[in-house]
Order: C-alpha cells, then structure tokens, then sequence
C-alpha cells in the first residue's frame, strides 16, 4: 500500500494533515480514526481495503502529524473542518464514488459530516460509533451546565494516560493485553506505536496525540447529535462490537428502528474489533460499500 502525505491549512488556523493513496480511478474511502489514534494506527485493516478502494485517511485536531490547534475545538467544528480539507482534495479523485469510513470518535464526526453535506458521501459504514442514547445526552447536557460533565471517568483515564517509553519496542510491550489495546493483532499494536507515538525532545518515545486534547474530546460530547442523524439519508451499516460500550447497541438499535437507510451488524469483539479481526471487518466494510 503505497501512501502519500497531504496538508491543509484550516479555517481554525491549524494545519490538518493525512495520507491517501494515489488517485487510480478506484472508489475511495475517506477514513476517521477514534479519539487518541490516527488514520494509520488501523493499517491491518486498511492493507485490505486498499485492494479494492483508493484511501484518503485524515487525521484530526492534535493526532497523527495535525497541529495541535490549542483547545478541542468540538465535535461539530471537527465535521465542518474535515469537511473543508476533504473538499480541497476531493478533485484529485476526479468522479469515483466516495464513501465514508469512521471508527468511534471518526464514526460519529463522519456522520456529522453527511448530516451537514447529504451529497459528500455516497454510502457509508461506521465502526463502533460512539452514538449516545437521547437520555445519556440530557443527563450530559445537564452535568456540563453544573461543570462536571468534563471530569467523566473516560477524561480523567486520558489525562493520567502513560504518554512516554524509551522506544516504541517497550511501548508495545507495555500496552499489549491491556486496557483499550485488549485482543489487538500484533501488527495493529506494531502500527500504533509506529505512528500514534513520535520522538520524543528528551529522548525516547511520547504520544502525538496530548492526554489533554484526548481528555478533553471525552469531556465533550456532539450536541443536537440525534437532530442530525435524522437528517442523514445515505445508506449506512453500523458495525458494533458485542463487547461495545454498554449504552451503544441500544442507540444503535434506535437509530435503526428510526432509520430506514441505517443498519447494523454485531461483531466479534470489542470496541476496537477491526484491530482485532481486521479480515472480517474488511469484508463486511466491502461487501456494504461495494
């Protein structure tokens, strides 16, 4: 898989950065990645995708090679920012069909992004998307009034998140089997350390992605979430794990009932199931899009 690097200077007055495969005429499948990663953290799956699609992978506010751009700047803002660096790519790619690619974090930014622009995406599949149910929204809505929102056990987790090992190879070890990297591939670690961490000034290795940024994503949420999901009429397939967030398949399962362009699949695993099983989120991401 051959990938190039791209750059845009955003709106926000941050560089946004990724890489994409060169335009062969192929669909493309524009990738977000999940909170704390970056587009090539996801590699094992991708290799795969890459046989069938060309890639544009775009890494968002303070993860991969994007700027750090000071504070999360909110879910929606994201959308709207991918949005812009996606549409000062897109011609590359002149006609091909393109389609929409997210997991977690990058899922619910991707549908974002179709309920703000339906013509941006001709069909797309969301991994694990942390869609939080209408209830779980109020009870947000009313703890950030009160200023407690941002201290959720999540946001607390990233902030005290290990951000430096002496070399990628005690990286792995450290983090294999635990927490968030529980079940992942070796390959899909091997990528993780390759291209979520970087050289460190001291020495050593460190996060590219600051345990600030990421906890301060966590201690936001996407505000009028379920007004824009009604509004998204592309044919979508959610892929969950079964061993998914506790709130996730029943916001799933509502958004399916409510939908009739929207449907889901239960996969083995958990929340980070594609770095478990890359093969067979592969096949269920090619035969919808396909």
């Amino acid at each position: 898989m051959i990938l190039e690097p791209w750059s845009h200077p955003s709106s926000a007055g941050l560089t946004l950065r990724g890489t994409c495969t060169p335009p062969s005429g192929r669909p493309v499948v524009h990738f977000l990645h999940g909170n704390g990663f970056c587009g090539r953290t996801y590699e094992p799956l991708l290799v795969l995708l890459a046989r069938d699609f060309d890639l544009f992978l775009s890494d968002v506010q303070g993860h991969g090679d994007s700027d750090h751009g000071g504070r999360f700047h909110g879910w929606h803002r994201t959308a709207e920012l991918c949005t812009e660096a996606w549409a000062a790519h897109a011609g590359r790619y002149g006609d091909a069909p393109i389609y929409a690619l997210g997991h977690s974090f990058g899922g619910v930014v991707s549908a974002l992004m179709m309920a703000r622009d339906p013509g941006l995406f001709r069909r797309a599949v969301l991994l694990d998307p942390v869609l939080f149910p209408p209830a779980m929204m109020g009870l947000m809505a009313l703890s950030d009034v009160v200023g407690l929102y941002s201290r959720n056990t999540l946001a607390l987790r990233a902030r005290k998140r290990r951000r430096h090992w002496p070399d990628r190879e005690a990286a792995v070890r450290t983090l294999r089997g635990r927490g968030m990297f529980r079940g992942w591939r070796d390959e899909a670690l091997q990528a993780y350390a390759e291209h979520a961490l970087k050289p460190a000034a001291g020495g050593g290795v460190e996060l590219k992605c600051a345990p600030t940024l990421e906890a301060q994503i966590y201690g936001a949420f996407p505000r009028r979430l379920w007004a824009a999901l009604a509004r998204i009429e592309n044919p979508t397939r959610v892929l969950f794990g079964e061993r998914t967030f506790p709130f996730l398949p029943q916001a799933v399962g509502r958004w399916c009932r409510s939908r009739p362009n929207v449907s889901a699949v239960r996969m083995c695993g958990g929340h980070c199931f594609m770095q478990e099983d890359p093969e067979t989120s592969a096949l269920q991401i090619r035969a919808f899009l396909s």
